[in-house]
């Protein structure tokens, strides 16, 4: 990264700690206990998604737990040192923050029948998940034309 650490650079450490913050609720819970993230509204129910679904969901929450958590967590403090390491970290974890978006928005919508969220899930997901994957997408763009060569 160029040591200008302008308003872009902060809102990429910004929205990835926040990430950090929310994976960890949501998913690193999940590892522990699905049923206690699931009462907290953070996982879906078996109703929802059905028994695979569940096991996908503990797969994902896994897989975030010990790797894109790290990744983030290790960006972030790599990018505020300046070392060139923290860009390659941070666009590892940008490139998962775009990938799972997409992987459940395709699958919520190409079988409604397999999955049956309430309704408010099928509003707020496209819009969340949407700016998730414009995030990653963007911090992709932001580190591309603002790193050293």
């Amino acid at each position: 990264m160029k040591n200008k650490k302008g308003v872009g650079f902060w809102a990429l450490i910004l929205v990835a700690m926040v990430l950090v913050v929310f994976l960890i609720i949501g998913q690193t819970l999940s590892v522990i206990d699905y049923d206690l993230a699931l009462s907290l509204g953070l996982q879906e129910s078996e109703e929802e998604i059905g028994k695979v679904g569940i096991a996908f969901a503990k797969g994902f929450a896994f897989g975030d737990t010990i790797f894109y958590i790290p990744f983030l967590v290790l960006g972030i403090l790599g990018l505020l040192k300046g070392k060139k390491w923290g860009t390659f970290l941070m666009l590892v974890a940008l490139g998962i923050t775009i990938y799972w978006p997409i992987v459940h928005l395709y699958a919520i919508y190409i079988d409604t029948e397999a999955i049956t969220l309430n309704q408010e899930k099928y509003i707020s997901f496209p819009i969340v998940l949407g700016l998730i994957t414009i995030y990653g997408l963007w911090g992709i763009y932001y580190l591309y034309k603002n790193s050293r060569d």
